[in-house]
């Protein structure tokens, strides 16, 4: 339905109440005006919006108005009880039994993913940015002016691209590992150089039932009790039998070798990564099989850790600080005054802590989506055509793997971008 707005019905504007004026519209418009968009400044709704300041704080995973009638309760019920039992697990220090065997394929998950990046990157190639943490998957790099390095107003925001790697695939944040994550949940500033750092997704499978020799755990039998607000842990301290760790260890050598899921492809494409094949186009449709099947089992082993991972963390605690990319798994965050985020200075340096998302675990590097490698680079103009997708995904598309489901949306494969000549006939 199409409304004109005649010279001599003009005086009925002013008559409107103020907000239904936006509803009408010239000719060349509709009425009713259209329902906005989610946020027209930000197209993309399946990727995380990134930070416009520095100064602008994470969004809360559960709402403020939630965790303050949540600390009431649990205020109340001190006072109603000092002295109680805590029951459920992981808070009272034992162990959740269906998410030890999860922390397991995670932990195995991640060593088989790392391991299958590393061929995969000296095939495909990984660009980066040598001035910012823009990462590219292809063999030119983009032409999107989103660079915010050092003296980028000089370069229009250009990037400036280098050879990259595993590492800027995918980023595992580290954190420090907790010997006692109910009777000592927290690191003093006094003691950062004395516990150890570790990837934050190997200490949460560590706390939900991973055993590696090389950090060891504390593992109850017995519920800790809590005492006005206070954990306090009555079970007396008896040494473990040595041989008992010790076959508790044999057990978890098989995930121990992360590696060994990857063997047969791995071995299966090392002649073409022994014959120096940069280049897609040099591979043989036998070579590409091989391939294909190192990036299957790779983007598996992808989809097994996160969704793993974010089982885990429905039970156990991992901490973020709001302003920087700090992470920490346990009830509470550690009291090092380390940060350098904004308002640091009103907080003496701590972190301001907070619940954690998949992607504070695991930072998925988010890449734009070349639909042809061999194509030219993608041009600023046709942005908004674009879609995106972590770099682990859009490696492994490009390796032969099919689209997950859950990516196609965020990839945009429905949307048909224009050529440069025809940007400026497209609405």
């Amino acid at each position: 339905m199409r409304a004109t707005i005649t010279s001599s019905k003009r005086y009925l504007l002013k008559r409107l109440p103020h907000h239904l004026i936006p509803t009408l519209s010239f000719a060349s418009e509709t009425w009713p005006a259209p329902a906005a968009s989610v946020d027209d400044g930000f197209p993309y709704s399946d990727v995380p919006k990134p930070k416009r300041r520095n100064s602008e704080r994470k969004p809360y995973v559960t709402p403020m108005k939630a965790l303050i009638e949540r600390a009431k309760a649990e205020r109340e019920a001190r006072k109603a009880q000092p002295c109680r039992v805590l029951e459920e697990p992981p808070e009272n220090g034992l162990l959740v039994p269906e998410l030890v065997e999860v922390a397991r394929r995670v932990y195995q998950a991640r060593g088989s993913l790392l391991f299958g990046l590393s061929q995969l990157v000296r095939v495909i190639p990984v660009l980066r940015c040598r001035l910012c943490n823009e990462v590219h998957i292809g063999y030119i790099g983009h032409e999107i002016r989103t660079c915010t390095g050092p003296e980028s107003f000089s370069r229009n925001a250009m990037h400036v691209w280098t050879r990259g790697g595993v590492q800027d695939v995918v980023f595992f944040p580290k954190c420090f590992h907790l010997y006692d994550r109910v009777g000592k949940p927290r690191v003093g500033h006094d003691e950062r150089f004395s516990v150890p750092r570790i990837p934050a997704i190997v200490e949460l499978c560590i706390q939900a039932g991973l055993d590696l020799e090389k950090y060891p755990t504390k593992r109850r039998t017995k519920p800790v009790y809590c005492i006005e607000g206070r954990i306090v842990d009555f079970e007396s301290v008896v040494k473990e039998d040595e041989t008992e760790r010790q076959h508790f260890f044999e057990n978890d050598k098989p995930f121990v070798n992360s590696s060994s899921m990857l063997t047969q492809p791995i071995e299966k494409v090392q002649i073409l990564l022994e014959n120096n094949i940069s280049h897609l186009d040099q591979l043989s449709d036998e070579e590409r099989n091989k391939l294909r099947d190192l990036s299957k089992h790779t983007l598996d082993s992808w989809i097994e850790m996160t969704s793993g991972a974010k089982k885990i963390m429905e039970k156990y605690t991992v901490n973020t600080c709001g302003y920087c990319p700090e992470v920490q798994v346990g009830p509470k965050g550690h009291k090092l005054r380390m940060c350098k985020a904004s308002k640091h200075q009103s907080r003496n340096g701590l972190h301001a802590w907070q619940e954690a998302t998949l992607d504070d675990l695991v930072i998925p590097n988010y890449v734009w989506h070349v639909e042809d490698l061999n194509g030219p680079a993608l041009n600023n103009n046709l942005k908004r055509y674009y879609g995106k997708a972590p770099a682990v995904v859009e490696l492994c598309v490009h390796s032969g793997t099919p689209v997950p489901d859950q990516y196609s949306s965020m990839m945009r494969l429905d949307v048909v971008s224009p050529d440069r000549d025809e940007v400026d006939l497209v609405a």
